[in-house]
C-alpha cells in the first residue's frame, strides 16, 4: 500500500465513523511561545479540547504535517524522521477510551482497511503510580479484542501518559500499539518488552485518553470534558504494510535518496550496509523544505525557528560534504520533495521560489564560514582544542561547525579525543545559549496561546486590533507572519519591507487605543470559509481548521478568523503601547507591545 493510498483509506475510514476531515495546520504554531513548531495533530486544536466548540463538530480526523527534532540524533536509524506526517482523530467529549480503541483494531486489522495480522500487533497502557491508576479499562478492552495478556506490557509515564507541558493542563494515559517486524529479539527486548528501541518492535499508533487536569499543587483531578486524541504515524505504517524494516525504503524517499546517489557518486548501499549520511541528508532538507514551504516566512536566522532551519540545512550539507559532494545539491534534493508532494500540500508550488531560493542562500553562506572556520581551526593547537569543550561551542556558534565536524578535524590531525568528555562540555556552553531546537520539540503544549489568563487573552485581543491598524497605516500588504504572546507582552511579525517611522508607529498605537476608548463589543460568529472569505475576514484560508471557522469582529475595525480567547469588550484592554520595532528577517518586521 502506497503513502497516498494509506492517507486516503485512512480519512476515508473516520467519515464512515462520521468525523469531520480538516486540513492540515501550519507548521508554525499560531500565538503559542511553548513550541517552535506543530510536533502533533493535536496542537492546533488545543483551545477545542480545553472546551471551545470547533466549527466542524465533536469528531475530528486529519492528517497532520509535523516537526520535532528533539532526537534529532537519532535521524539515520529505521524510524525516526524530522518531518513526518501524522494521521489523526478526535473526540472532543464524544467516545472515549472503548470507541477508540475498537476504531483503531477495526483499521488497522480490518481487510476491509489495512489488514494487519492482528498477531503481529502488541500493546501498552498505563500501568498506573501515586497521580493515577492502572488504566485497567485499556487492558479489558484489549484483551476483548483478542489480545493475549504476554502481549500488553504495562508502562509508567515516561512510555504511556501526555501531558502536560508546563506544571498545570490537560493530561491522561495512552495506550500504544506497536508492530512485530519480524526481527530476532535482543536481550533487551527480552527484559523490557516493546519499549526497547533495537528495530524489531514499531510504535505505529498511539490513542491519548485526556481525562485529567495537573493542578498547581500537582495533584490531578479528572477532566469535565474527556477527550480522545490519536496519532498514526503516516511515514512509519506505510513501511509495515510494504514489507519494510525502516521508513527510508518507502517512495516516500527513495526518490531522494536516489537523487543522493547521483549528485555524490556513492551508492546507498555500500559493502551491505546502508549510507546512514544519504538518510540524513534526505530526511533534513525534506523538513527543511517543508519550513521554507509555509506560508509564515521561516527562513535561516540564528534565533527560533530560523535557528532549526538553519541546522538542518547545515547538518544536511555536512553530511553531504562528508560523502564528497563539493557542488551545491539542497536544491536540486527539494525539488524531488516537491515532485513526491506538491498535489498533497499546495504551498510547495506556491513557494517553490522562495524555497530553492532561500537554500541556495543558506548553503553558499555556510560554504562561506566553514572555510573561514576551518582557517582559524589550523592556526590553534590541536591538543589543547581536543579537551577544550567551549572552544568546540565557539567554532560552531561562529563559523558553523558542528561538534561531529570538530571531532573529525581534529581526528584527522592524528589527536585522541575523549568524545564522551568532549560532548558533555558543549552540551554545557550549549544550554547556556539555549538549544532551542530541543525546547522547542520536546516542551509539549498547554494552549493555543501561554495560556489562558486575562492578561493573555487581552494581548491576544490587541494583537488583532493592532493587525488592523498596521494594515490602515501601512497598507494591505501588511499580513501576519507570526506571533508569541506571554502575560508580559506580545510580540508579532508582520509583513513590511521597510522599518516604521516614529509617526507610523505612533499612528498604530492612537488608532488602537481609539478603539479600547470606544467600548465596543467584541462579537464572534461561526460561518463557512467562503462566507469568511466574503466579508473579508483577515486569515490563512490554506490552513484552516475545518468547513465552518470563528470570525471575531471588533464594530467594523477588525474583523479575523481566530480559535483563542478574547476580551467581551475593549474598554478591558487598558492602554496599548508599542515598547519596539525591528527586523525579523527578509521583509519581515517584528513589534513588542504591552498593556498599560
Amino acid at each position: 500500500m502506497k503513502a497516498s493510498d494509506l492517507r486516503n483509506k485512512f480519512l476515508q475510514f473516520f467519515k464512515t465513523k462520521d468525523h469531520s476531515i480538516i486540513e492540515s495546520a501550519s507548521l508554525i504554531p499560531e500565538n503559542d511561545p511553548t513550541v517552535l513548531f506543530t510536533t502533533a495533530g493535536m496542537h492546533p486544536l488545543i483551545p477545542y479540547l480545553l472546551g471551545a466548540k470547533h466549527p466542524a463538530g465533536r469528531r475530528l480526523a486529519n492528517v497532520q504535517k509535523c516537526i520535532r527534532t528533539g532526537d534529532i540524533e537519532s535521524v539515520g536509524s529505521a524510524w525516526h524522521l524530522t518531518f513526518f506526517e501524522m494521521l489523526g482523530n478526535w473526540s472532543l467529549g464524544d467516545y472515549f477510551k472503548e470507541g477508540a480503541i475498537e476504531m483503531s483494531w477495526q483499521f488497522l486489522t480490518d481487510h476491509k482497511w489495512l489488514a494487519i495480522d492482528p498477531d503481529k500487533i502488541l500493546v501498552t497502557v498505563f500501568a498506573g503510580d501515586n497521580n493515577a491508576p492502572f488504566d485497567k479499562e485499556a487492558y479489558r478492552l484489549w484483551q476483548k479484542r483478542g489480545i493475549h495478556d504476554k502481549k500488553i506490557f504495562k508502562y509508567g509515564k515516561e512510555e504511556n501518559w501526555w501531558g502536560p507541558a508546563g506544571k498545570t493542563g490537560p493530561c491522561g494515559p495512552d495506550t500504544e500499539m506497536y508492530y512485530d517486524t519480524g526481527q530476532t529479539q535482543c536481550q533487551n527486548c527480552q527484559e523490557i518488552g516493546v519499549a526497547c528501541n533495537c528495530g524489531k518492535y514499531a510504535e505505529i499508533w498511539n490513542d491519548v485518553f485526556m481525562e485529567y487536569n495537573k493542578n498547581e499543587d500537582g495533584s490531578y483531578e479528572p477532566l469535565r470534558q474527556k477527550n480522545v486524541d490519536t496519532g498514526m504515524g503516516l511515514e512509519r505504517t506505510a513501511a509495515i504494510l510494504q514489507g519494510h524494516d525502516n521508513v527510508f525504503e518507502t517512495e516516500l524517499f527513495k526518490p531522494l535518496i536516489k537523487r543522493i546517489e547521483s549528485i555524490s557518486e556513492r551508492s546507498y548501499r555500500e559493502n551491505g550496509q546502508v549510507t546512514r549520511q544519504m538518510r540524513i541528508i534526505a530526511d533534513h532538507l525534506k523538513a527543511a523544505t517543508f519550513i521554507l514551504a509555509d506560508d509564515k516566512g521561516i527562513v535561516p536566522s540564528n534565533l527560533e525557528q530560523g535557528y532549526v532551519l538553519r541546522r538542518l540545512i547545515r547538518r544536511a550539507i555536512r553530511y553531504g560534504k562528508s560523502l564528497g559532494i563539493e557542488q551545491s545539491f539542497a536544491s536540486l534534493v527539494a525539488l524531488e520533495v516537491l515532485d513526491l508532494y506538491q498535489d498533497v500540500y499546495q504551498e510547495l508550488l506556491r513557494n517553490k521560489d522562495f524555497i530553492l531560493d532561500q537554500l541556495k542562500q543558506e548553503e553558499d553562506k555556510f560554504k562561506s564560514t566553514l572555510a573561514k572556520g576551518l582557517r582559524q581551526f589550523n592556526k590553534k593547537e590541536a591538543s589543547a582544542l581536543a579537551s577544550d569543550g567551549k572552544a568546540a561551542f565557539d567554532f560552531f556558534q561562529t563559523y558553523g561547525f558542528p561538534l561531529e565536524m570538530y571531532i573529525e578535524e581534529l581526528k584527522a590531525k592524528h589527536v585522541k579525543v575523549d568524545e564522551e568528555k568532549l560532548k558533555k562540555q558543549f552540551d554545557k556552553e550549549f544550554k547556556k545559549h539555549q538549544d532551542l531546537s530541543r525546547q522547542g520539540s520536546e516542551q509539549k503544549f498547554t494552549s493555543g496561546l501561554a495560556d489562558h489568563a486575562v492578561q493573555t487573552t487581552r494581548l491576544h485581543t490587541a494583537a488583532h486590533l493592532m493587525l488592523a491598524a498596521l494594515r490602515k497605516v501601512l497598507g494591505g500588504h501588511v499580513y501576519q507572519k507570526g506571533s508569541n504572546i506571554t502575560q508580559q507582552r506580545l510580540r508579532f511579525d508582520f509583513s513590511h519591507g521597510e522599518k516604521m517611522t516614529d509617526q507610523q508607529i505612533k499612528k498604530v498605537e492612537d488608532l488602537v487605543n481609539e478603539v479600547i476608548a470606544k467600548d465596543l463589543e467584541v462579537s464572534c460568529q461561526e460561518m463557512t470559509v467562503d462566507e469568511a472569505k466574503d466579508q473579508k475576514a483577515m486569515g490563512i484560508f490554506e490552513h484552516k481548521y475545518g468547513d465552518k471557522v470563528k470570525v471575531y469582529a471588533v464594530g467594523d475595525f477588525s474583523k479575523e478568523i481566530c480559535a483563542g480567547p478574547h476580551v467581551q469588550r475593549t474598554s478591558e484592554l487598558g492602554h496599548f503601547k508599542i515598547v519596539k520595532e525591528q527586523s525579523s528577517s527578509a521583509g519581515v518586521r517584528r513589534i513588542k507591545a504591552v498593556l498599560e
